[in-house]
């Protein structure tokens, strides 16, 4: 009879259909990373069988893993060229997620105040034309300051990285010299200057080190508790980054291009800081799996709706309403 009662214990747990697990692998940029950590930790609590990894090894990384399908989807601050998508076998879906702004963090001794900074400053920094903490270009807009003869030490990325994209971007805009000889992209050959890998080394090399200066994305500088400087926007207007203005950048915007492959440094606003930018995620549009397609689906969804009011607490701006209207249009394409 206890057999009996047992047995009849046991089949009902039996009878219930055990969730299947279902692990979504990503990789790419190191400057979403804190959101994205926010967004899959709490995408998870709602939807436990569901776990997306994600490998913080920049945007270059990213993109290469996309295009090898080594990856379910990628990530990347900057967007992937035209010879980059012609690679892929499937069409590859750069979808928006968020705005963030990279700043020029820096370890100065004896400034524990704000550092105002013009393009040309920026310019002649990682150029190595400015060399010195005390250089007169430095100290004519930052009256008051007293700056240590110091060598400037400038730290960049090692790795193929987004925020280098970025920054360089922004550069090339407002540098003839930089343009024409440095140039743009995710890995450029620097001028000078000591490599960390991810925005986590160039933070910490910064901090460890002093007469340093780098450039990293905005959370990074606030959790690492490094000071960042104003930066002379387009209207001749000293701005910081901040959620305001990364999103007077965004606002600059006049049209969206339908496959979200923008660049908003430089942009022309009064409030707008000129070092800012989306990033996205890179999504094939079908996936091998369908059952992983329907997930990623279902997650871009819930960022959309859910996610974006999780950005201000990690000094990320969220999507303006009309893009994030036309991210979730575009997520209809995931299979």
């Amino acid at each position: 009879m206890i057999r009996r009662i047992a047995l009849l214990l046991l089949c009902p747990a039996l009878a219930l259909p055990a969730l299947a697990q279902t692990t979504l692998n990503r990789a790419g940029a190191t400057f979403p990373y804190p959101m994205y950590s926010k967004w899959f930790s709490e995408y998870h609590n709602a939807h436990p069988e569901i776990q997306i990894n994600y490998q913080s090894i920049g945007s270059g990384g990213g993109i290469r893993q996309v295009l090898a399908g080594t990856v379910d989807f990628g990530a990347s601050d900057g967007p992937m060229s035209d010879e980059q998508l012609s690679q892929s076998k499937v069409k590859i879906l750069h979808v928006p997620t968020v705005l963030g702004a990279v700043v020029p963090a820096y370890n100065v001794p004896g400034v524990g105040g704000e550092v105002n900074f013009t393009p040309e400053v920026l310019a002649g920094i990682f150029l190595g034309k400015i060399t010195n903490w005390n250089d007169k270009a430095i100290a004519a807009v930052n009256q008051g300051v007293k700056f240590p003869d110091q060598p400037i030490i400038v730290v960049h990325r090692s790795d193929g990285s987004g925020t280098t994209y970025i920054f360089t971007d922004y550069l090339s805009k407002i540098s003839s010299d930089w343009a024409n000889s440095a140039g743009k992209g995710t890995s450029i050959k620097w001028p000078v200057g000591l490599g960390g890998k991810g925005n986590e080394g160039v933070a910490g090399t910064v901090r460890q080190m002093q007469g340093a200066i780098g450039y990293v994305e905005l959370i990074y500088a606030v959790q690492n508790k490094i000071p960042y400087g104003s930066v002379k926007n387009a209207s001749g207007s000293f701005v910081k980054a901040s959620l305001d203005s990364v999103t007077a950048a965004a606002a600059s915007m006049k049209n969206m291009p339908a496959d979200f492959r923008v660049s908003i440094t430089n942009s022309p606003g009064k409030d707008a800081y000129p070092i800012a930018s989306f990033t996205w995620l890179l999504i094939p549009a079908q996936s091998k799996d369908a059952a992983k397609g329907k997930i990623i689906a279902d997650f871009l969804n819930w960022m959309v709706d859910d996610g974006q009011k999780m950005t201000a607490a990690l000094t990320y701006a969220p999507l303006p309403d009309t893009v994030a209207q036309k991210v979730k249009a575009e997520i209809k394409q995931v299979r």
